[in-house]
């Protein structure tokens, strides 16, 4: 486990996937790793919350955050060392950061503040809610998608976070995703070459 919540330097260029519950998320992640032939890195709250309703039947408590946070952080400094060129991450703690300020009255563990706002990301891919809603153990507020959805894009707006909008169906969200990740790739490709050349 990381003792603190911070990345590893590595030379990739890191998409986050980014919104409210349901909306689909995961499924975008599973694809542009594949379209990119890299990894992706999971939900690290799904596992850790599943196994607490499995055993336990009780909420996510706000004490439940930092153990997120350090599980999520350790496992994308894992993948990040099996990506190729790019990684992608389902979520990530600025993320983690928003839940808690909407589901604990604005409440952030100060460890959590401080490396949701120093971690950084190339590129956010902000996930609308105009996917239809999907039920499981975890999700718990079908009637709030659009305040999630303001809180989510506020926030990357609040700490001027690089972003793109996800709409429509899942191919027109992966057209849109794969223009802007080609984007940084071949920035990162000339950026390279220039430098190379010095």
């Amino acid at each position: 486990m990381e003792k603190t919540l911070e990345q590893h330097p590595v030379n990739l260029i890191k998409v986050v996937l980014f919104g409210p519950e349901s909306t689909g998320k995961t499924t975008m992640s599973e694809l542009l790793a594949k379209h990119y032939d890299t990894v992706w890195v999971a939900e690290y709250a799904r596992e850790y919350l599943q196994d607490k309703w499995n055993n336990e039947r009780k909420t996510c408590e706000d004490s439940d955050l930092i153990p997120i946070a350090r599980g999520q952080i350790a496992l994308e400094n894992k993948l990040a060392l099996k990506a190729d060129k790019i990684l992608i991450c389902d979520t990530d703690l600025l993320e983690t950061k928003v839940y808690s300020e909407e589901y604990y009255g604005g409440f952030v563990h100060p460890e959590l503040d401080t490396y949701a706002l120093k971690n950084q990301y190339d590129l956010y891919l902000l996930t609308n809610i105009d996917t239809p809603w999907e039920a499981d153990d975890l999700r718990d507020r079908p009637d709030q998608r659009k305040e999630m959805y303001n809180a989510f894009e506020n926030t990357l707006l609040k700490y001027n976070r690089p972003y793109i909008k996800l709409n429509g169906s899942i191919k027109e969200r992966l057209n849109v995703a794969t223009t802007a990740i080609d984007m940084l790739l071949n920035q990162r490709k000339n950026l390279d070459s220039y430098s190379s050349g010095l």
